[in-house]
């Protein structure tokens, strides 16, 4: 997809952004199992093989986009394509839609929860797909689990030629904005989630803003109970603390000073974690018409 139709695509809440974000209902389950050549198929736990134009709701989204694993997990060649229903690989950082509509955006899942393997989406390699991060040639591996379901927002780019004057003047972290999606259920690398934001955390990571939005996956069962982050003290109690506590410490076993975070330290509301959601749209807006350097990101 050419950038300027990319940006077009993503600029408000069109009846076909509400209308593609529409969904078929199976009660019978599902999983992605791994076909021939390491890729992966979506079929039903029967056995029987899902048609690609058939998808089911409530939290994975959109039957234009499959996932292709390449190498194996936990090795340096491993990665994880986006395929459209063609077979053309795509990109899950510029090719999925943010803005699904009435407050709804799409998640990617890059680490589960209950795993500690760093995996992000590699944005200096062609269409952008899903990796284990690295640190001189070896993988990168959390010091313990994390918690919960860990990923992007597609289509956010946190500028670091930016300085936020609410965050202590730090500049963004040259990468898309990160989510933390507190639902029950465990998901999968590459699975694309609807999601309603909570809450943002600013976290500071060596000089660097790295947001962190709070939200919760439309399928989970408390999903309609919480709105803000007023609602995830209430019925996640001790949620918000614990993800600042896990983010804020990850880094001492390594021998590295804990992260820091602005905003007074505290979760800000879902009124400013959607501020933040519409500026790095803005901000990727500009880096996909090329009106701000990419330096080494992958446009692709």
């Amino acid at each position: 997809m050419a950038a300027a139709a990319r940006v077009i695509a993503v600029a408000g809440h069109s009846t076909a952004t509400a209308s593609a974000s529409s969904c078929l209902l199976f009660k019978t389950p599902f999983a992605f199992k791994r076909g021939g050549g390491g890729g992966n198929a979506l079929s039903f736990n029967n056995g029987r093989r899902l048609s690609k134009r058939l998808f089911s709701c409530n939290a994975i989204y959109n039957p234009q986009f499959q996932i292709k694993q390449e190498g194996q997990p936990e090795t340096l060649d491993y990665r994880v394509f986006f395929e459209d229903t063609s077979g053309k690989k795509i990109s899950p950082w510029h090719d999925v839609p943010l803005r699904l509509g009435d407050g709804v955006f799409s998640f990617i899942v890059e680490i589960p929860k209950e795993s500690s393997a760093k995996m992000e989406v590699a944005t200096d390699e062609l269409f952008t797909p899903i990796k284990q991060d690295t640190k001189k040639g070896k993988l990168r591996f959390y010091p313990y689990n994390i918690n919960w379901n860990y990923g992007l927002l597609p289509q956010t780019w946190e500028d670091p030629s930016l300085a936020n004057s609410e965050v202590e003047g730090a500049f963004g972290d040259n990468d898309p904005v990160d989510v933390v999606e507190i639902g029950e259920t465990r998901r999968k690398i590459g699975d694309i989630l609807k999601v309603k934001p909570l809450g943002a955390l600013a976290m500071i990571d060596e000089g660097e803003l790295d947001w962190k939005i709070v939200a919760i996956s439309l399928d989970d069962p408390r999903a309609s109970l919480v709105n803000d982050v007023d609602d995830v003290e209430k019925h996640f109690p001790g949620t918000l603390t614990a993800i600042r506590d896990w983010f804020r410490d990850y880094k001492i076993p390594d021998g590295k000073p804990a992260n820091k975070f602005g905003l007074g330290n505290k979760a800000a509301s879902k009124d400013y974690a959607l501020k933040v959601i519409a500026e790095t749209n803005e901000s990727w807006a500009k880096l996909v018409k090329r009106s701000v350097p990419a330096g080494e990101l992958s446009l692709v």
